[in-house]
């Protein structure tokens, strides 16, 4: 089978040719490898290029790239050299030292004289031990991942695939990208694999594909309860079989419910990763609060208070993977308010409640989309377009507060010039002034000087 992989930039295209020209008159023979080949096999534009060199030592692999290229050695400790500028990694094939069972990518020895079938064998997924030479076209396949994707299912390449334990999770995502079934043999052998000693920065990378590439996050999600990784992100455990209302929910448990608000997610992507971070990882935690919260009172199923639980859980499930705290302090609101939007609704809320809701959760427009997937995620129960979101959107844009808390209008400097000293209590009418603001007391700063001078009249007036 010929695999069609378009490189548009012709600088881009003219340096593979380039290097691969130069590599095979050396002796050796440059394949592109991995990612940019699967995909292209799917029909999907590449990004990043993996060039892997065979029949060439390593010094004089650089020595050779020295020549023509301006080189990033920062991945060279890994057997790793990138091409400044382009999008262009070249490697060699590498064998494990055997110094011992406790072995990481230091442990890598480059080993020219291998043929790519052994080199592909250390590749994770069948998908990803496919090579394509770009002199020739010529297309190898030793694991048979053409078939697999052809297939759509996603299986390990070999036994090899325990070397890395984080392959799991890296199945996690690739089953919801590409919407693969995992093979289940694949998911047999990830039963077998703990994270025990993975970095938290490289699970949380897993986790952030699965959030911002997941055609269907539901896949993903399934294989991590399929194969037990579920039970090492405890918060997830308890939401399968949770029951909820079925004239709500007529969906089904906890679980399914957020797999539908997921996917109904990634359908709806704005291509801002930060923001879909963001809103992606408020959508997978909003209920994880509802197993602690869910009673049954006169044959009705309830989880009152359910959002403050699950902020909580929130901010532990994402503490144990990430030391980023503007992430997490943008996530935790989104998850404690997402029932607001609806409420506020329902109640034909006021101006002040829009402002309060924006002083929580900074964006109210982050906020209706978390809302929104809440609602779509209770099939088949129809969605009704979600009246709510777009009333809260156009009250809280019509208020200047749609992306971002109100301002205040007075501050500390305002009060110093009013003859308030520093300290705590400039603070504390700060603090009342502000509120007072929030709810409509004043709109202009004349209107907050007037309102704060009788609020510091009062506070003269009070007896200590």
């Amino acid at each position: 089978m010929s695999i069609s992989l378009r490189i548009d930039d012709p600088a881009l295209r003219t340096a593979i040719q380039t290097l691969c020209t130069m590599v095979q008159a050396e002796g050796g023979r440059a394949l592109l490898v991995g990612g940019c080949v699967r995909d292209a096999a799917l029909g999907l534009p590449a990004k990043d290029f993996d060039l892997e060199v065979f029949g060439i030592a390593p010094a004089q692999l650089q020595h050779l790239l020295r020549e023509r290229f301006p080189l990033d050695v920062v991945g060279q400790a890994f057997g790793v050299i990138k091409l400044q500028g382009l999008p262009v990694d070249v490697s060699l094939p590498c064998r494990r030292s055997t110094a011992g069972p406790e072995q990481s990518a230091r442990d890598l020895l480059p080993d020219p004289s291998m043929t790519f079938e052994d080199a592909a064998a250390r590749r994770d997924f069948t998908m990803n031990a496919i090579a394509l030479d770009p002199l020739t076209h010529e297309v190898l396949d030793p694991y048979g991942g053409l078939r697999d994707l052809d297939a759509r299912i996603l299986r390990h390449t070999s036994d090899k695939f325990s070397e890395d334990p984080l392959r799991a999770l890296r199945a996690m995502q690739f089953a919801a990208r590409f919407d693969l079934t995992v093979a289940p043999e694949t998911v047999s052998l990830c039963r077998t694999l703990t994270p025990a000693g993975l970095p938290p920065e490289r699970l949380f990378e897993e986790w952030r594909k699965l959030i911002l590439k997941g055609l269907r996050p539901s896949r993903g999600l399934s294989f991590l309860k399929d194969c037990g990784w579920v039970q090492y992100f405890p918060e997830l455990v308890p939401l399968s079989n949770c029951p909820q209302e079925p004239d709500h929910h007529p969906e089904g448990d906890v679980w399914t419910h957020t797999l539908h608000c997921m996917d109904a997610f990634a359908g709806e992507r704005t291509g801002d990763d930060w923001e879909d971070l963001v809103v992606g990882l408020a959508v997978l935690c909003h209920d994880f609060g509802k197993p602690a919260a869910t009673k049954v009172e006169n044959g009705r199923i309830h989880s009152r208070g359910h959002e403050t639980i699950s902020e909580a859980c929130t901010r532990t499930f994402l503490g144990r993977l990430t030391n980023q705290t503007d992430l997490v302090e943008a996530v935790a609101p989104l998850v404690r308010a997402h029932l607001r939007p609806q409420a506020l609704f329902e109640a034909q809320a006021g101006d002040s409640a829009i402002r309060r809701l924006a002083r929580e959760v900074e964006r109210i427009d982050r906020l209706v989309r978390v809302a929104r997937y809440d609602q779509m995620g209770r099939p088949p129960k129809p969605f009704d377009g979600f009246p709510a979101g777009q009333w809260l959107l156009e009250k809280s844009r019509a208020l200047g507060v749609e992306r971002e808390a109100p301002k205040p209008i007075l501050m500390g400097r305002h009060l110093l010039e009013l003859g308030l000293a520093p300290g705590p209590r400039l603070g504390e009418i700060l603090k009342t002034c502000y509120d007072a603001q929030i709810d409509g007391a004043y709109a202009t700063l004349e209107e907050g000087l007037a309102y704060a001078k009788r609020v510091i009249a009062r506070s003269d007036a009070t007896p200590s």
